[in-house]
C-alpha cells in the first residue's frame, strides 16, 4: 500500500484526531520480526504538523475499521483517557458460526493470558480481568447441503470447514497442528447447526452480530464469541479457520463515537465493510453500503 492509498482511507481529520479505516492484515506496530505496519505511514498522515500522529488505542492485525490517532501529546492524553474510562463508543459488525438462540444479550467473562509464549492470546479465565461485551443478531443465513460432497463445496464456498474436511480435533487449527493449546472448550451444539438426521443433510448457520465491547480486553470479542459457542468466521487463533488459506477474519470496527468535545456532540465515524466481509454479510440480509446521495441539478 502506497502512502497516497493510506491517506485514502482517511474518514476524519480535525485539529486533534484522525481516524483512519484500518485495512485488515496491517499490524499496527512493528512486530519483532519486523514487517508492514500502520506506523509506517504515520508521516504520509502528518497533514502539515511538524508531529506524527501516534494510536490512542489498537485493533488486531486481522481486524478492520475504525482506528483513532492523536495528532499531539495533549490530543493524545485525552483520547487515551477516554478509552481507558469506556467513554468511546465502539461496534464491531462480525459473521460468527452458528449464532446464538436469541437477538441480543450480554457476555460477562473474564479474560486472562494463555500463557507466556503465546504472546497475547487469551483464555476464559474466573481469576482474569473483568470483560463484558453486548450483542444483537443483524442477521441469518443457513447452509443446507443436499449432501456430503455439497457440504464440501459449501464449506469451500464459505470458508467454514465441514465434518467431512476438518480432520483435525484442535479448535482454531489445521489437522494435527497445536490442537492441544486451544484455550477453550468445545461448545454445545447451537440451534440451527449440526445434521438433520430426519432429512440426511447436514446445517450450518452463519450469524450477522453487531458487537460492543464494554470493557477493552485483547482478543475480547474474538474469545468472547468462541467461549460462548459462536467463533467468528476466520478466526484461526480461536475458531474454526485454518492457519493458511482462510476466509479472512469477519470482524470489522464498523463504527466508533469520540466524545473528544466538551461543548459539541460526540464525533461519529462509519467505516466501509472490507471486500473480503461483503459476500457473507450479504447473505446475512446485509443490503450493502447506502448510496451516496446526488444533489438535484
Amino acid at each position: 500500500m502506497t502512502p497516497e492509498e493510506m491517506g485514502s482511507r482517511l474518514l476524519y481529520r480535525d485539529g486533534l484526531m484522525l481516524i483512519i479505516d484500518k485495512p485488515a492484515g496491517l499490524a499496527v506496530h512493528r512486530g519483532p520480526k519486523g514487517g508492514a505496519s500502520l506506523e509506517d505511514y504515520f508521516d504520509a498522515l502528518r497533514f502539515g504538523l511538524p508531529r506524527r500522529p501516534a494510536l490512542a488505542h489498537r485493533l488486531d492485525k486481522e481486524t478492520s475499521g475504525c482506528l483513532v490517532l492523536g495528532r499531539h501529546r495533549k490530543a493524545l492524553a485525552d483520547l487515551s483517557l477516554l478509552f481507558r474510562h469506556g467513554k468511546v463508543g465502539k461496534t464491531y459488525w462480525a459473521v460468527v458460526e452458528g449464532g446464538p438462540d436469541t437477538a441480543e444479550g450480554r457476555i460477562d467473562l473474564p479474560l486472562g493470558r494463555l500463557d507466556d509464549s503465546r504472546g497475547w492470546w487469551m483464555k476464559p479465565d474466573p481469576n482474569g480481568l473483568p470483560s463484558s461485551t453486548t450483542w444483537k443478531v443483524m442477521g441469518r443465513m443457513q447452509i443446507r447441503p443436499a449432501s456430503s460432497v455439497d457440504v464440501v463445496g459449501a464449506a469451500r464456498a464459505t470458508g467454514i470447514p465441514s465434518p467431512a474436511c476438518r480432520g483435525g480435533t484442535g479448535r482454531g487449527n489445521a489437522a494435527g497442528s497445536d490442537a492441544d493449546i486451544s484455550p477453550l472448550p468445545t461448545p454445545p451444539p447451537q440451534a440451527g447447526e449440526g445434521a438433520d438426521l430426519s432429512r440426511g443433510e447436514f446445517v450450518k448457520q452463519l450469524t450477522w452480530l453487531a458487537l460492543e465491547p464494554l470493557t477493552g480486553r485483547t482478543h475480547q470479542l474474538r474469545v468472547h464469541c468462541a467461549a460462548t459457542g459462536w467463533p467468528i468466521l476466520g478466526d484461526d487463533i480461536y475458531g474454526n479457520a485454518p492457519r493458511k488459506g482462510g476466509p479472512g477474519l469477519h470482524l470489522h470496527a464498523r463504527e466508533i463515537m469520540v466524545p473528544l468535545y466538551k461543548n459539541r456532540p460526540p464525533v461519529r465515524v462509519t467505516a466501509p465493510v472490507p471486500e473480503h466481509m461483503r459476500e457473507r454479510l450479504k447473505a446475512c440480509g446485509w443490503p450493502g453500503e447506502p448510496s451516496a446521495e446526488v444533489p438535484a441539478a
